[in-house]
This record gives structure tokens, C-alpha cells and sequence, in this order.
């Protein structure tokens, strides 16, 4: 493809030549003189300058370099637009496999890709152009809305509502049971059922051996457009808000509110009943162990105000030094 019709469809500013032959994209190391490659990050910005890459996505500002660039405000997102225009995904022909199990009261819309040993059980509605790949299990009475997409070994359990445009990846398990147990006067721990769905809205998607618990009584609910990374075990009767991020090894307990357009970091884990509030940003590791605020950017654990955690941390190091200064201090003032 021709830098300049690349530019085209990305709407970016050309800098350089319009007609260099871009072939696929590749990172900024690794890049070669067919393939564009982008800079978001400035602790990239110097590798701009020795990059084989034939194209460079950059802001409207970056200095000039000797290859040609594209430039737009977002570099990060074209470079995922340059990536979805040149990979070519496989493509999933409408039909079922022989070997699939599908219950005749299941309606499934047209176009549909059944893969092998997949199972859809009674009563169970899935949306038009589904994508279900094989060893995938649909439970009783599960709803599912347009374009569905799930690989291999993902489980939607009863009575669980999926929107539009979801995708499961491999492993992913919607409406498994909560962890929820009552202990009797002997000691003995009893379970309560699970009798709650899990409801995800539209443009979700939940990556590998992820959990989303349903609940016991109620629903845990995730709102349209949340991403859940590898790993994540979201608790039963939890609800996850609008466009929220919440990444690998990420732990919600049962009944944590997430607002929207929050960011847990790699391994946050929240205590149950907490709310977080709309745009939080939670650094990787951090416990949370109450409500936090909207805004709000918190770290450690338990996690308080990121920029007290910094200068904390910055001491942390530096303690047994301050108390032996103390002790000497004290000896000196006896």
C-alpha cells in the first residue's frame, strides 16, 4: 500500500513520500524499510532518529526525521488501525460443524460459524453473524446479541445476557458461580446458590481464563464498552462501569462498584462492597480496601494518593538510615 493512501484512510498529515511501498507494521526496533511503526511514548522519541522503519506515526509536533511520517493527534490508535488494515484474520465461513451439539429450541441468526464440539443449549438465542469456535459451551437460556465472537473452551453459563459485539477469549468463563458460603453452628460451610446471570453490555470483551461470577441473588453487571484482561476474576454481584479497563490479575471481590473510565493496573485487588468512583486510576499492585473518590489516583496497599506513595516509597528505602539518626539524636538529647 502507498504511504500516501495509508494516510488517507488514518486521516494524517503526510511529511516525506507519498509513494513508499508500506507492506505491514512492526515496532519501532524491529521495523524494517516496508513498514510503518509509531512513536506515542516521548522515551521513544530518539529512536525515531535510527529506526529502519520506511513510516513513522507521530503527533502534528514531532520533529522532522529522515523517514516519512504520518502525523495525527493519537499515533498509538492508528498504529491499531494500521495493524486491523494489514493483518488478515481467518475467515469464518457461515455453517455448523457435524460434530456440534446444538438444541433444537436454540435460535441462532444467520451467518453463523458453529465450530466443532460446540455445545448451545435449549432455549438459547445468539444474534446474527456469531463466530463460536470449537469446544465453546452455551448453557440453558442464555441471550446473546449480534456479531458474537468466542474462541476455543470459553463457557456461557444459565441464564446469562451478552450484548452486541462481544468477544470471548479462549478460557473465558461468563456466569460462573460465586464464592459464596455460610458456615452452620458445626463449622460447616454451606453453599448458596448462585441463582443470578451475569450481564455484559455491548463492545465487551473478556480475555483468557477470565471469570465473571454470577450472582446470588440480583446481577453482576458489566457495562458497555469494559475490557478484562488475562486472568481477572470479577466477584459476584459486582457491577463494572462504562469503558473501564481492568487488567491482568485483577481482583474484584463480591459486590464492588467500579465506575466508568476507570483504570485498574496489573493485579489491583479491591475488597468487597467498595466503590470506585468514575475515572480512577489504580497503580498495578495497589490494594483497595474502601471507597475511593472520583479522580482519584491511588497506589499501595492499602492505596492512598499516588503522589504521597511516591514520596513514601522514595523514604521507604531510606528508614533504617533515619531511625538509626533518631536513636543517635535521642542518645545525645539523654
Amino acid at each position: 500500500m502507498r504511504s500516501a493512501e495509508l494516510a488517507r484512510l488514518l486521516g494524517a498529515e503526510l511529511h516525506g513520500n507519498p509513494d513508499l511501498d508500506i507492506a505491514g507494521v512492526a515496532g519501532i526496533e524491529e521495523a524494517g524499510p516496508d513498514q510503518i511503526t509509531f512513536v506515542a511514548n516521548p522515551k521513544y522519541a530518539a529512536q525515531a532518529k535510527t529506526t529502519h522503519a520506511g513510516a513513522i506515526l507521530v503527533t502534528p509536533d514531532f520533529p522532522e526525521t529522515s523517514a516519512t511520517t504520518l502525523r495525527l493527534k493519537n499515533p498509538y490508535l492508528a498504529f491499531a488501525q494500521a495493524v486491523e488494515i494489514f493483518y488478515r484474520a481467518p475467515l469464518w465461513l457461515p455453517g455448523v460443524h457435524p460434530t456440534a451439539t446444538i438444541h433444537r429450541s436454540a435460535q441462532i441468526g444467520p451467518n453463523a460459524h458453529i465450530g466443532a464440539y460446540t455445545v448451545v443449549s435449549e432455549n438459547v438465542i445468539i444474534g446474527c453473524d456469531a463466530v463460536i469456535l470449537p469446544h465453546v459451551v452455551i448453557y440453558p437460556g442464555v441471550r446473546i446479541g449480534d456479531r458474537f465472537f468466542a474462541h476455543a473452551h470459553a463457557v456461557v453459563r444459565e441464564n446469562c445476557q451478552l450484548g452486541d459485539d462481544v468477544l470471548l477469549q479462549n478460557g473465558a468463563v461468563v456466569g460462573s458461580d460465586g464464592f459464596g458460603f455460610a458456615k452452620d453452628e458445626a463449622g460447616r460451610w454451606h453453599k448458596i446458590p448462585q441463582s443470578g446471570p451475569a450481564i455484559l453490555g455491548n463492545h465487551v470483551e473478556v480475555q483468557t481464563n477470565s471469570c465473571i461470577d454470577r450472582a446470588s441473588v440480583g446481577a453482576t453487571r458489566i457495562g458497555d464498552g469494559v475490557k478484562v484482561d488475562n486472568l481477572v476474576q470479577v466477584g459476584h454481584g459486582s457491577s463494572v462501569d462504562e469503558n473501564t479497563l481492568l487488567c491482568a490479575q485483577v481482583g474484584l471481590a463480591g459486590s464492588t462498584h467500579v465506575g466508568k473510565n476507570v483504570i485498574l493496573a496489573g493485579q489491583v485487588g479491591v475488597a468487597g462492597h467498595c466503590t470506585i468512583g468514575d475515572g480512577t486510576i489504580a497503580i498495578a499492585q495497589a490494594g483497595l480496601h474502601g471507597d475511593i473518590p472520583a479522580g482519584s489516583m491511588v497506589a499501595g496497599s492499602p492505596a492512598f494518593e499516588h503522589k504521597q506513595w511516591l514520596r513514601a516509597s522514595a523514604l521507604f528505602s531510606r528508614l533504617p538510615e533515619l531511625v538509626k539518626q533518631l536513636q543517635r539524636r535521642n542518645k545525645r538529647e539523654e
